[in-house]
């Protein structure tokens, strides 16, 4: 089942709520999401699973500016290639634009069975949501729910509509997997997230992740060392912070998070590169993992 729709609707909030933990990270910030992340939901009874569903959360279909925009909109239709269901995300506070527009037509083309998401019900009013329903009920898809995957009111409703139009197949990963990401991406995207919010203008964008090394010591301490990644000499100040007070923080937030999700103690040393304009460099977005 692949999720798509326009950056910023709430795609990531939503597959963590259907998911019923963290699968992709999140922020206010458009293109969080940069590659197709992979969430499990498995249903079962008293006998074993009864059913299982693989969501793809997707970055936000745009119109590209640079070779990374390119790349992530190929993603995308890679994903919508390969997936029995779309969930379309739309955002019920913003009128139905462009980007949602060039979404339901990239959806179309796809020829699979589609569910509308009327997202942030709980941010919007009565009447804005009744007109979102009713403009994306023009493009004639085959269901529609409004929902605030934030609060998750609704979101059973999305895993009913969805699970009633896949059809049969084995169970491809163990009933208590819930995601397929190498923990290398794990990781990096959420160093990644720690900095989003604290970043302003077109910083966020370009910023990347690398991890360059992984090792679990005898005491049991897991070592990380990760390159943040920028494109210009002016942008390496900004991410370390006056006395490196962004990159203590981040880090902190970062290696605290990383400790609950791997039950262990961990030491993560992040270094901070410039990689210049590695958004429109094929060579750097290659070395950076978005091949």
């Amino acid at each position: 089942m692949a999720v798509v729709g326009r950056p910023n609707v709430g795609k990531s909030t939503l597959v963590n709520e259907m998911v019923g933990r963290k699968v992709s990270i999140t922020s206010s910030r458009p293109q969080t999401t940069r590659s197709a992340i992979r969430g499990v939901v498995t249903r079962g009874g008293d006998d074993g699973p009864e059913w299982q569903m693989v969501l793809v959360d997707t970055p936000g279909i745009h119109r590209p500016r640079t070779e990374l925009g390119s790349r992530l909109n190929g993603i995308v239709h890679g994903t919508l290639a390969e997936c029995d269901v779309v969930v379309f995300v739309v955002d019920a506070t913003a009128p139905i634009g462009p980007g949602d527009r060039l979404t339901a037509e990239r959806v179309t083309t796809a020829n699979r069975p589609v569910v509308v998401v009327v997202n942030k019900v709980d941010a919007s009013d009565p009447g804005r949501i009744a007109d979102q329903l009713a403009v994306a009920s023009e493009w004639g898809f085959d269901a529609y729910v409004p929902v605030s995957a934030r609060t998750g009111d609704g979101v059973d409703i999305v895993t009913s509509e969805v699970s009633s139009r896949l059809g049969e197949g084995p169970m491809y990963f163990p009933e208590d997997m819930w995601t397929d990401q190498p923990e290398a991406l794990l990781i990096a995207e959420i160093v990644r997230e720690k900095f989003l919010e604290r970043l302003h203008q077109e910083l966020p964008h370009s910023l990347a992740v690398r991890v360059e090394d992984m090792d679990t010591r005898d005491d049991g301490l897991f070592t990380i060392a990760a390159d943040v990644v920028v494109e210009r000499k002016s942008q390496k100040g900004i991410v370390i912070g006056k006395g490196a007070s962004l990159l203590r923080v981040a880090g902190t937030e970062a290696r605290e998070e990383l400790e609950r999700l791997f039950g262990t103690k961990v030491h993560l040393d992040l270094r901070v590169v410039v990689e210049r304009d590695w958004q429109r460099r094929p060579g750097a977005l290659d070395r950076l993992g978005f091949e």
